[in-house]
């Protein structure tokens, strides 16, 4: 097992994608601090009405019932219900109950971005929790996820054992239990410092104990595409060959080999490559800090505003009935062909630009309806 190192970001990807676990000890503390920190917690907890199931309480040795920490309060014309009842949430930490914080990917910008980022990088969706644990405490008996983990320690010391899979690559409804197993002996018996950071591949056992202080840690889970779901998104193109819907004849015993050669033909490596980035781009949700801004903004653009493409967005450029798609956040942009050459230079620009940098025919009015329509959907912003 790898010792306790730096890993560059070669041997990053060489674990990863051959699915062995790793340990990167920074010994910085304060790594992740920009991510969420113990006074971001501390704040969303105590000071902002967090609702469930935006957060939720867990303990190894008892089952905690939101509706025992929770509570509504009365408004019009709806309450809001499943409001934290911070004096039994605090109760229940200090006797040993865990906060998780879930979902952060959806409400806690750091966060928002940063899982964007590893999404562009990887390929696959990623999403955050986070666990604050008082000293001493344990949230979560031994099990396993279906989903890759990387376990960032934020603050305080969290010792992880982790064992062999009983259950390889469990999907997403192949949760752990006793049936599947007992664990063997740990392969890995480690303690997280603020600044280090663990991944598991989804399928090995693990749990996770507190020292003699409290502890934090922000866990990034990555939902892999894998070739169950790409059989089954080429089985999905199938369906408008009238041969995949014959019924199927009493007593058949093999399936007929034009039907398998034809599914085959949905499989190429492009192939799948396109239908695993369309469903990504598809199931993104807007991250669009500044939107307001930017949108006012767009009453004094002139070809010389700066502008950038949001770090938050990944697109796909495609060719759609003589003219030009650019698909991100689950819809599409189309422009017509002659402005092909200025989106595709809006699309691939790092930095800021000036409308009146993009390459292409485009006279300074086309330009800035260009610009001003990216800018409106969310692809571009306007530079502070």
């Amino acid at each position: 097992m790898r010792a306790l190192e730096p890993l560059s970001e070669e041997e990053f990807l060489a674990s990863y994608w051959e699915r062995r676990p790793f340990v990167a000890a920074r010994g910085e503390a304060g790594r992740f601090d920009d991510l969420l920190s113990e006074a971001d917690v501390e704040r969303i907890v105590c000071a902002t009405g967090v609702r469930y199931p935006a957060f939720r309480l867990i303990r190894e040795d008892a089952k905690l019932d939101p509706v025992d920490y929770t509570v509504d309060l009365p408004w019009r014309p709806s309450p809001f219900t499943g409001t934290i009842d911070l004096d039994r949430v605090l109760a229940e930490w200090e006797a040993g109950a865990t906060i998780v914080l879930q979902g952060l990917h959806l409400h806690w910008p750091p966060l928002s971005e940063f899982c964007r980022e590893l999404e562009q990088a990887l390929g696959h969706p990623a999403q955050a929790n986070a666990y604050y644990s008082p000293r001493s405490a344990q949230g979560l008996p031994i099990h396993h996820d279906t989903h890759e983990v990387f376990s960032l320690q934020v603050a305080g010391e969290k010792r992880w054992l982790v064992y062999e899979p009983v259950l390889e690559l469990p999907l997403k409804d192949q949760r752990y239990r006793s049936e599947l197993g007992a664990p063997g002996e740990p392969v890995l018996d480690v303690t997280l410092r603020p600044g280090d950071a663990l991944y598991l591949p989804r399928g090995w056992l693990h749990q996770a104990m507190t020292s003699a202080s409290d502890a934090l840690h922000i866990t990034v889970g990555v939902n892999v595409w894998t070739w169950l779901d790409a059989v089954r998104a080429a089985l999905e193109t199938c369906a408008d060959d009238v041969e995949f819907r014959r019924a199927v004849q009493p007593g058949a015993t093999d399936v007929p080999a034009r039907l398998l050669a034809r599914l085959n033909e949905q499989l190429g490596p492009e192939d799948v490559r396109r239908r695993q980035r369309r469903r990504l781009l598809r199931s993104r949700r807007p991250v669009r800090e500044g939107q307001i801004r930017s949108l006012r903004a767009l009453e004094s653009l002139t070809v010389d505003t700066p502008v950038e493409r949001r770090r938050t967005v990944f697109a796909e450029l495609a060719e759609k009935d003589g003219a030009v798609s650019l698909a991100f956040e689950g819809k599409q942009v189309v422009v017509p062909a002659h402005a092909r050459e200025e989106l595709e230079a809006a699309a691939a620009e790092d930095g800021r630009f000036r409308p009146r940098d993009l390459p292409g025919e485009l006279d300074e009015a086309g330009r800035l309806v260009l610009v001003r329509r990216l800018v409106r959907e969310g692809f571009l912003r306007v530079s502070d």
